[in-house]
């Protein structure tokens, strides 16, 4: 069965950063497009970024564009999402998903998130 992991959600202040990352163990993340989304409380998960498999393309949402950078590191088997200059609205849940041939809400695979939280 395909498991995503996601860590390195925490409590950071406004204009700190974080790295998140989203693990798998039952399976190989090259193979695969990796997205991130989050879900803040009240409102509707939503897409913040995508890295193809074939290439390697990134995608991102206009409320992170050059906040956040999406990264493989395949020799770890990992994905993850350096969130800069953080603000009060990326408060959310985010969560990694994985897909063959998709990227966003769709996708098929998906972890149980992990909560980043901005406030001073």
């Amino acid at each position: 069965q395909v498991q995503l992991v996601e860590s390195g959600g925490g409590l950071v202040q406004p204009g700190g950063s974080l790295r998140l990352s989203c693990a798998a163990s039952t399976f190989t993340l090259d193979y695969y497009n990796i997205g991130w989304f989050r879900q803040a409380p009240g409102k509707e998960r939503e897409g913040v970024s995508c890295i193809s498999s074939s290439d390697g393309s990134t995608y991102y949402a206009d409320s992170v564009k050059g906040r956040f950078t999406i990264s493989r590191d395949n020799a770890k088997n990992t994905v993850y999402l350096q969130m800069n200059s953080l603000k009060p609205e990326d408060t959310a849940v985010y969560y990694c998903a994985a897909d063959r041939g998709l990227c966003g809400l769709r996708m098929h695979y998906w972890g149980k998130g992990t909560l980043v939280t901005v406030s001073s």
